[in-house]
């Protein structure tokens, strides 16, 4: 066939604009009225969405996010695991990898994707804002490449929330304030959509509607701000393919477990009688009642055809809200491919061992709490991380001195039994600091999360930025560096980002220490966060120009 010069033309300025939108995105933070609940209230949106644009990109893309902050309040954007190769200018904590965008400016945000491939999500690091500012991220595999399971029919995000009828900032503050007394949400949501069972939120209910006989792969993303979810849809089992962009072995559940910050891949079979069923989430929760939102999202999977549905539609089985066992057997069942097109590589030869005590802590002794009304903060190996004035990571760039200290303890000064049921008040007292642990470039570290019960046990989700890491083991009560090793599963562990550490329990992970920068590790529950169970990572040059960090963008937002 003759192509003439004009339609090559035609069709490389077609080619051209496309790839400039694919790599450029524009994300205007601003406030904008939404109604949920019976009631309106202006909530912090990214382009007025809720939940935000879903970013699209391809194993090994670089993209380009310009960020207009638009609304009343400072912000930044984070990418939640993305390893961002050198480049921790992007990655977005506020006061540890840059100081946040304040009103009225812009910062344009490279994101470097690299090994990455399935489900991510990004979202606000600034105070509680990414209670309403996240959306997905999907990331293809490589052209020429394809999924490690037969091609879904349709793709679809499936985002679990929560919602505030109180607005965000205000709750923020009086949490603050209060000396960290929380109000937990009003309701969970799915898509930013609560469902039928609340009251005004019926005709909005979010709706998936399916062939029977064809495959949708669902990305489930846990945005809660609070709380780790069951998941479940009525009659159907799914298929877990992955988790935090890394492929797993495939294994079927009738529910799903999920943490904050945690994205898990599954392919729902559209294989039952036509009909609707509903697809539910609530919360799984260690912590007694009424310290919870203690109520049921739903959506509907409405089957395409012609008939008459049930009502109404029919509902699935979820666990009970403390049922640690169905929660903690799920996320052990984790197992990387680790094969030809999927291999695996975990460090062997540790030079770098931590053990990190995370912990709930008062400031109280019997019944005495200090005057400025603080009250209750967390810790990591007992030091309750403090925000600094500027940003970590210029501090380091730059040299900027007391900003903050390089002492991080590799160990907790103390070693007791962590989980007992009665532990002495004064083990509930934090040193309060702005510390970061150094690691040399190309370091193999293992890490032991140990949870204790200071004040009052509770499972963790840890995010780690900058890395994912290997989870090579898991169990309930105190770490035992004697038998536990033996345990550990160095063949097939999975690739995370985020590991929920079990209620009294522990949790390993490894990774090797090849992306120099400045890197946050903190737990997921915003509460926990803004109570100090946070600190930072910072990763050494390597010898060579291709393993020292990047220089700044000239657009950083000032401190």
């Amino acid at each position: 066939m003759k192509v003439s010069t004009s339609q090559l033309l035609w069709f490389f300025l077609l080619f051209f604009y496309h790839c400039e939108a694919c790599s450029h995105y524009k994300f205007v933070v601003k406030e904008v009225p939404y109604t949920r609940l019976c009631s309106t209230k202006n909530i912090l949106t990214v382009n007025g969405q809720f939940p935000g644009p879903t970013i699209y990109v391809q194993k090994g893309d670089i993209i380009f996010v310009d960020v207009y902050n638009r609304g009343s309040y400072n912000v930044t954007i984070h990418w939640h695991g993305v390893r961002q190769p050198r480049n921790p200018w992007s990655d977005g904590p506020e006061y540890i990898t840059q100081c946040p965008i304040q009103p009225g400016e812009k910062f344009r945000q490279k994101i470097i994707f690299t090994t990455e491939e399935g489900t991510l999500w990004w979202h606000a690091h600034s105070d509680w804002s990414r209670a309403t500012v996240h959306g997905a991220m999907v990331i293809y595999p490589k052209m020429g490449t394809s999924y490690p399971f037969p091609e879904p029919d349709a793709e679809i995000p499936i985002i679990l929330g929560q919602w505030w009828k109180e607005d965000i900032e205000t709750l923020y503050e009086t949490f603050v304030l209060n000396g960290g007394v929380e109000k937990y949400s009003d309701a969970y949501t799915i898509n930013g959509q609560p469902g039928d069972l609340y009251a005004c939120s019926k005709q909005e209910t979010f709706r998936l509607k399916v062939e029977r006989g064809l495959t949708y792969l669902l990305r489930i993303v846990n945005s809660c701000h609070a709380d780790s979810i069951f998941f479940s849809i009525a009659n159907h089992n799914l298929t877990v393919v992955g988790s935090d962009a890394s492929y797993l072995k495939p294994f079927e559940r009738s529910v799903v477990g999920i943490t904050p910050g945690q994205t898990i891949d599954v392919l729902l079979e559209a294989n039952q009688s036509p009909n609707h069923y509903y697809m539910a989430a609530r919360a799984y929760a260690v912590i007694i009642k009424p310290f919870y939102d203690n109520t049921t999202t739903t959506a509907i999977v409405e089957y395409c055809g012609n008939y008459t549905p049930s009502w109404p539609p029919v509902f699935p089985f979820l666990p009970v809200y403390d049922d640690s066992r169905a929660y903690n057997n799920f996320t052990e069942s984790f197992r990387s491919l680790a094969n030809k097109e999927h291999p695996i590589d975990v460090p062997m030869e540790i030079n770098t061992h931590l053990f990190y005590t995370i912990s709930l802590n008062s400031l109280c002794i019997n019944n005495v709490c200090p005057e400025n009304g603080s009250r209750l903060l967390a810790s990591v190996n007992n030091i309750s991380f403090v925000n600094p004035n500027i940003d970590i990571l210029q501090a380091y760039y730059y040299g900027i001195s007391g900003v903050f200290g390089t002492d991080f303890p590799s160990v907790p000064s103390l070693f007791y039994d962590f989980t007992a049921s009665n532990l002495p008040a004064d083990l509930q007292i934090p040193e309060l600091g702005t510390k970061a642990k150094i690691l040399d470039y190309n370091c193999t570290v293992e890490l032991v999360f140990q949870a204790t019960s200071l004040f009052r046990g509770s499972d963790h989700p840890i995010h780690l930025h900058g890395f994912s890491f290997y989870v090579v083991g898991m169990g309930l009560g105190n770490f035992d560096k004697d038998k536990d090793p033996s345990t550990y599963n160095l063949v097939d562990p999975p690739l995370q980002n985020t590991v929920h550490v079990p209620v009294n329990g522990w949790a390993i992970i490894r990774f090797r220490a090849d992306n120099p920068g400045v890197w946050f590790m903190h737990c997921h529950f915003d509460r926990h966060l803004t109570w100090g169970m946070d600190t930072v990572f910072i990763v050494k040059n390597g010898k060579s120009s291709e393993t020292q960090l990047l220089p700044p963008p000239p657009d950083m937002p000032p401190c």
